[in-house]
């Protein structure tokens, strides 16, 4: 653990770092230290240093773990008949990256590794006799391949360790002890697998070898990471930023204040980026061309680049933007962070705030009027773990739809999940829930506005159902809600850890109509195909006088059983409680398994002060059944004497023929 005496000075170097210069280079003064020390000791309370005895037990693993990889290579070789003066020098080695090789791994946090092999050794070898050879060490617990996923991997926990292993096979007769990976020739010649496998260690060493001072900026990592998860913008897979993003943002602050110790790097840190002008991208070296015709992120070249929002581009060739989940709503959301984070630090620095104060969580559950909760369910802890991964990793999407409709300002999903109610006592299912604030815009010309986020709804849940059963990881009774809710509802669906139960009503709030509850209206399509849907099940919401009743389930579409291999995103793991640790971390690393193809839209976000103070309040709240056709129209109804037909046209079709599916509708009447 840093202590005062330990953290680096910083000194002024001739050498030059980043694509620009510096913008100041003040050396540290002794109230800098202070306030350094300061910080230390407040991180030291949320876990984020690990104890020297856990560390010895880290290395000793992976010295371990890097024995057994040269006993392994040593038996391939002889079983290719390699001479034996080749097979003593063959080499083959373990690398480290993430936040074990960046130096600011937290307690119980898993290792990233990767096992570097030479080219008589081939993946098949990784896969099936090194998994045996793993199977047969005692210290070796829950083994498990995924040589499927986007980046094949091997997850196992040793000696209580996590540790996920890539393999990469170089293009070398011997792996010499002494190899960088940052050197772009090594990519000669490789399979695509293998180049994504190295990218993770080669990025990891390319920003230890950009930054001026490494302890100033771990400690300074440290710091930035334990605030995002505390402000719950910690996430990639949602579209916020995951571990590698936050990494080279703090780099490129280190680089425009190379002499600043970690106290003024996290001011600088919110200075920066809170004024940071977007879509400008984060570079932490100027982008080099290896002319090895792998696709880099270039704006100029490729089209779909010019709609990130917020990229931050990887140094290592082939550069990437880590930041592609992004969307208007997270980076509106991030920035919004940024601005609260050089409020409170422009406190701190003046004595007038302790850094407690930066960690301080905000509560998601008050921020907004209105949520979208979104359930997904299982029958089985099994079938829930991959069904969670799918749903998760395509949340996104929802949010991207929610953006796109005209009434709607803002969406910010909320990255911590919760166990959600069970259907019914009877069944076993495994449920896990998702809340989504949503901000509507202002409508001056109407006085009653009504909002129909059906089609958004659907065309998420088609999406998520259509990959499911196409990678035949899908089963019945798999299942997808979602509903609206108000601020004043929350608690009766969130864990009381999270949500506590208000002593009493409030009436300061949403107003609530004295009609009866509203009656869903019948769906006026036309008749349902063959087969019948799965029967509608509720959220688990208590109904009361006040309290719409909530919305049907969607149904899963019926599917041929089959066996459900686990799909390529990987699931995460198993439900995070709410006082779960804050630190946990997730792996393998969500940005090396999503689907890159979602392009984020470009349409701005108006002044959101403006749309919070005009949010209309919801008298009414329409649920209603709908049904998927062969005609792919959508037939859903706004009132009982109104049919409208809105063409999907430009969504595929789901697989089968036909198959129905009972969708569930929120329909919203907002009054000004």
């Amino acid at each position: 653990i840093p202590t005062a005496n330990q953290v680096s000075l910083g000194r002024e170097t001739p050498k030059h770092y980043g694509i620009t210069s510096p913008i100041s280079l003040v050396q540290a003064k002794e109230a800098d230290l202070v306030l350094t020390h300061r910080l230390t000791e407040a991180l030291k309370p949320y876990g984020v240093f690990e104890e020297e005895l856990e560390l010895q037990r880290r290395i000793h693993v992976l010295g371990k773990l890097n024995t057994l990889v040269k006993e392994w290579i040593r038996d391939v070789s002889e079983t290719k008949n390699l001479p034996a003066s080749v097979i003593e020098t063959v080499g083959g080695k373990i690398f480290t990256f993430g936040s074990y090789r960046l130096g600011v791994h937290t307690k119980g946090a898993d290792i990233d590794a990767l096992f570097v092999a030479p080219r008589h050794v081939e993946r098949t070898d990784f896969f099936s006799s090194f998994l045996d050879k793993l199977k047969e060490q005692e210290e070796v617990k829950d083994l498990r391949a995924v040589e499927e996923a986007f980046v094949p991997v091997i997850k196992l926990s040793f000696d209580s360790i996590e540790i996920d292993i890539l393999f990469a096979r170089l293009a070398l007769q011997t792996i010499p002890k002494n190899l960088d990976l940052r050197d772009d020739g090594l990519l000669k010649n490789l399979d695509i697998r293998c180049i994504r496998s190295l990218n993770g260690c080669r990025v990891t060493d390319e920003i230890l070898h950009l930054v001026p001072d490494i302890e100033n900026f771990r400690l300074t990592l440290r710091t930035i990471k334990l605030w995002a998860k505390r402000h719950n913008i910690y996430s990639n897979i949602l579209g916020f930023l995951g571990g590698v993003s936050w990494a080279m943002l703090v780099a490129r602050t280190c680089q425009l204040y190379p002499n600043a110790v970690a106290s003024t790097l996290v001011h600088k840190f919110f200075l920066v980026f809170s004024k940071w002008e977007w879509p400008n991208p984060v570079l932490l070296k100027q982008p080099e061309d290896c002319n090895l015709n792998l696709p880099v992120w270039d704006p100029r070249v490729t089209p779909s680049d010019r709609y990130h929002l917020m990229p931050i581009i990887t140094p290592a060739y082939p550069q990437q933007n880590s930041t592609y989940n992004v969307s208007v709503s997270t980076r509106a959301v991030m920035v919004d962070e940024f601005k609260q984070g050089l409020s409170i630090t422009d406190e701190i620095l003046q004595n007038k705030a302790e850094w407690s104060k930066l960690f301080e969580a905000p509560n998601f559950f008050q921020k907004y009027k209105h949520y979208i909760v979104l359930l997904a369910s299982a029958p089985t802890e099994k079938q829930h773990l991959e069904w969670v991964g799918l749903v998760e990793s395509k949340i996104r999407i929802l949010v991207g739809n929610l953006e796109k409709n005209e009434f709607i300002t803002l969406a910010h999903v909320n990255p911590q999940s919760f166990p959600g109610p069970k259907e019914s006592r009877e069944k076993e299912e495994v449920s896990t829930m998702w809340v989504i604030g949503v901000i509507f815009k202002k409508m001056e010309a109407s006085e009653n506005l009504n909002v129909d986020l059906t089609v958004d709804i659907q065309s998420f849940t088609d999406t998520v159902y259509r990959q499911a059963i196409s990678s035949k990881m899908f089963e019945a009774d798999m299942k997808i809600q979602a509903m609206h809710v108000k601020k004043r509802q929350l608690h009766q669906l969130l864990p009381s850890l999270v949500m506590p139960k208000p002593a009493e009503r409030q009436t300061s709030g949403d107003p609530v109509p004295s009609s009866q509850n509203p009656t869903p209206p019948p769906c006026m399509g036309p008749p349902a195909a063959p087969q019948t849907p799965s029967p509608p099940a509720t959220m688990g919401l208590p109904a009361d006088p006040q309290t719409p009743s909530p919305p049907a389930t969607m149904g899963p579409p019926v599917a041929p059983q089959t066996p459900s291999p686990p799909p390529t995103m990987g699931p995460p793991a198993a439900n995070k409680t709410p006082n779960q640790e804050v630190l946990e971390e997730k792996s393998p690393k969500e940005h090396q398994m999503e689907d890159p193809s979602i392009v984020p839209e470009t349409k701005t976000t108006e002044d959101r002060g403006a749309a919070s103070a005009g949010e209309g309040e919801v008298h009414n709240k329409l649920i209603i059944m709908t049904q998927f056709h062969p005609n792919n129209n959508l037939i859903i109804s706004l009132s009982p004497q109104r049919v409208v037909s809105t063409d999907l046209s430009d969504v595929p079709l789901l697989p089968a023929n036909p198959i129905p599916v009972v969708k569930n509708s929120i329909k919203l009447r907002l009054s000004r």
